[in-house]
């Protein structure tokens, strides 16, 4: 347990370190995505092999810690934001997810005939919340690490191209600054990456911004009862053979909406506060440390090029369709 938990602390450490260098801090990257990058080198190192009695911690970090981060993620949101741009924003924000979601998995098991697991993460990641979906989802599903850290890479990858691209497109798409806000809150893959397009373009935008994007971050929880309920049902007994199924529900989830509901009605001194989030974000970032860690290259070499093509198609059809609906229903 300690060396493995040894081995994700280590990795956190240079991760947030790194990401506060002013070149990587000004281009937004997390140091979730830097402890991915991290493990993976590192546990593909000769000195990986050697640490035979890491597994324990690195089971603990992609388990326990990454449920535990997902539930102090609640404390990011409140009821209040949720109501204060109305209902068309649920909606709005159920319908690019189900479109995305759907598309995405019926492009990447059908037209490009890519596995369930990378093809689900990838379309989590893509609809939902970035990394932090894909974390969630693999939680769920238990899913292989290299599928998880090629659909991290992939989501990473696009939701940075949307912090350059977004502003560019507000003076051609004719939106007002507040609309923008809704359509940058409704699309772009990860909370940080909406921050910096929605600074970008104006206050108004960036508000609304924000608001939207945490009540796709809060539609996480139905979204893992349902694929939780698909997966076991559709996939999970025929990779076992087994005749029954078990009912899985994702407890972590309930815990993340408790804290959604605990932020709304309870105010916490501003340093326990941000004291529990940073907490929470440390948890993820080892999770996704430990992530890393377990991947091996030649299987991540394995999934090809399929998954980018795959996040390309749904980056396009978040921008262009997400435009369409953001006009359309809040226009």
């Amino acid at each position: 347990m300690r060396q493995g938990l040894a081995i994700c602390i280590l990795l956190t450490a240079f991760g947030t370190a790194l990401a506060r260098l002013p070149v990587l801090a000004e281009a937004g990257v997390s140091p979730l995505v830097l402890a991915l990058l991290l493990g993976i080198v590192v546990g593909n190192t000769p000195l990986a092999r050697r640490l035979t009695k890491a597994g324990p911690g690195l089971a603990f970090a992609t388990r326990r810690l990454l449920r535990g981060g997902i539930v102090l993620f609640g404390l990011s949101l409140t009821l209040q934001q949720v109501v204060g741009l109305g209902p068309k924003v649920l909606l709005l924000d159920m319908l690019v997810i189900t479109v995305v979601l759907v598309s995405g998995y019926l492009i990447g098991t059908r037209v490009l005939g890519m596995d369930r697991e990378t093809t689900l993460l990838t379309s989590a990641g893509s609809a939902i919340c970035g990394a932090a979906a894909v974390l969630a989802t693999e939680s769920t599903i238990r899913s292989r690490p290299a599928a998880t850290s090629m659909a991290v890479a992939t989501v990473v990858l696009f939701g940075s191209l949307a912090m350059l691209i977004y502003p560019l497109l507000y003076p051609l798409l004719g939106m007002d600054e507040h609309l923008f806000g809704i359509y940058i809150g409704a699309t772009i893959h990860e909370v940080a990456q909406v921050v910096a397009a929605g600074e970008a373009v104006g206050p108004d935008a960036l508000a609304n911004a924000v608001i939207v994007k945490l009540v796709r971050v809060m539609l996480l929880v139905p979204f893992l009862l349902i694929v939780g309920q698909w997966w076991l049902r559709n996939h999970a007994s025929a990779d076992t053979g087994e005749g029954k199924t078990q009912l899985v529900i994702p407890w972590f989830a309930f815990g993340f909406m408790a804290m959604v509901v605990f932020n709304s009605v309870v105010s916490l001194p501003a340093p326990l506060h941000q004291g529990l989030v940073l907490a929470g974000q440390l948890a993820l970032t080892m999770a996704m440390a430990a992530l890393g860690y377990e991947t091996r290259l030649e299987k991540l070499k394995a999934l090809g090029i399929k998954p980018f093509i795959l996040a390309l198609t749904l980056f396009a059809l978040l921008i262009v369709g997400g435009a369409l609906a953001s006009s359309l229903m809040m226009g």
